[in-house]
């Protein structure tokens, strides 16, 4: 017998997160064979419901209102506890993103169920879902399973591989009408201060830089790696202290925890609070003067120079290898 599992789909400036269709994936693996609802909560998103859809939703609910236009956890909470008295499902599933680490604990809170976050791993074993998430910094996994029979978690980005896309894939996308009210919060502006293109907490290719970089000029060359190699941008708690850079690009126990395939710190001594964000990253590359370095203690591969020579020779390397592979 299968559950039915609410998926919310997060849209940004228009487009799907990537995290959606992840946690979609995750939402089948919990549904064990039931029906996985995509929930889409905002203004103007209904024209992203099919794509919701075709990566893996059985049908799509679509709450749309004035004052959803922008997040804010008071009007999201609404909509989605109106959704979920009206579907009653068996489990929720939501992305770890900063929208569904506010918002998660408020509804778990407000359903009087627990929640089992930032879930990097998820597997169906002797008839319980295990549930496997990092614990001290990430120094330790544990495994959790589930006692109730609601379900209700947030996974991490980059971790759980999204369902293969199926343009075929057809389903309801229905709009689902709420009334919004009481409002103690209202967004009058939003500033933004993230680096344009690839969003630093779902790139799959991070170039992160540290004090070694030396001046906010210091990240021109990380810049065009990044750009050569379709990545991001980020940096260590330090060359944000010291102003080389915004704090939006702040990896580390205190800003973002990143997952990608390829993560190249440049000028990072590797202080723990750093590796705290980065240390899951399936491939590390070190490029540091110090040889003792406690980068090079999580590395996978090292590299023992100044990061303003290395930096540019591997963004020329890797733009000759674009050349010959088109």
């Amino acid at each position: 017998m299968g559950r039915k599992v609410l998926v919310l789909g997060e849209a940004r400036e228009g487009a799907l997160r990537h995290v959606s269709f992840e946690a979609i994936a995750a939402g089948a693996t919990v549904a064990e064979g039931g029906e996985v609802v995509g929930v889409l909560v905002g203004k103007g998103v209904k024209n992203l419901g099919d794509e919701l859809i075709h990566y893996g939703a059985n049908r799509v609910i679509v709450t749309e209102h004035d004052d959803l236009d922008s997040y804010t956890s008071d009007g999201y909470a609404q909509a989605l506890l109106a959704v979920i008295q009206e579907e009653k499902p068996e489990a929720i599933i939501f992305g770890h993103t900063a929208l569904g680490k506010d918002l998660s604990p408020k509804l778990a809170a407000r359903l009087d169920k627990g929640l089992i976050s930032d879930v990097t791993a998820l597997e169906a074993a002797g008839g319980n879902l295990v549930f496997t998430r990092p614990i001290y910094s990430g120094k330790a996994f544990e495994k959790k399973i589930s006692t109730e029979d609601f379900i209700f978690a947030t996974i991490r980005p980059n971790n759980i591989s999204a369902l293969e896309k199926d343009t075929n894939r057809t389903g309801d996308v229905k709009e689902f009408d709420v009334e919004i009210k009481n409002l103690r919060t209202i967004v009058k502006e939003v500033v933004r201060k993230a680096t344009q293109g690839v969003d630093l907490s779902e790139a799959k290719v991070v170039i992160a830089g540290g004090r070694g970089v030396k001046s906010e000029d210091g990240f021109k060359p990380l810049e065009d790696l990044a750009d050569v190699l379709g990545g991001a941008v980020g940096a260590s708690r330090g060359a944000c202290d010291a102003e080389y850079c915004d704090y939006s690009l702040q990896i580390g126990q205190t800003g973002k925890v990143v997952t990608p395939d390829l993560y190249i710190a440049c000028g990072i001594s590797g202080a723990i609070q750093h590796l705290a964000g980065m240390s899951n990253s399936k491939v590390i590359v070190a490029i540091n003067k110090d040889a003792e370095a406690n980068i090079f203690k999580v590395a996978d591969y090292g590299i023992v120079g100044d990061l303003f020579e290395v930096v540019p020779l591997l963004t020329e390397e890797f733009k000759k290898l674009k050349v010959q592979s088109s």
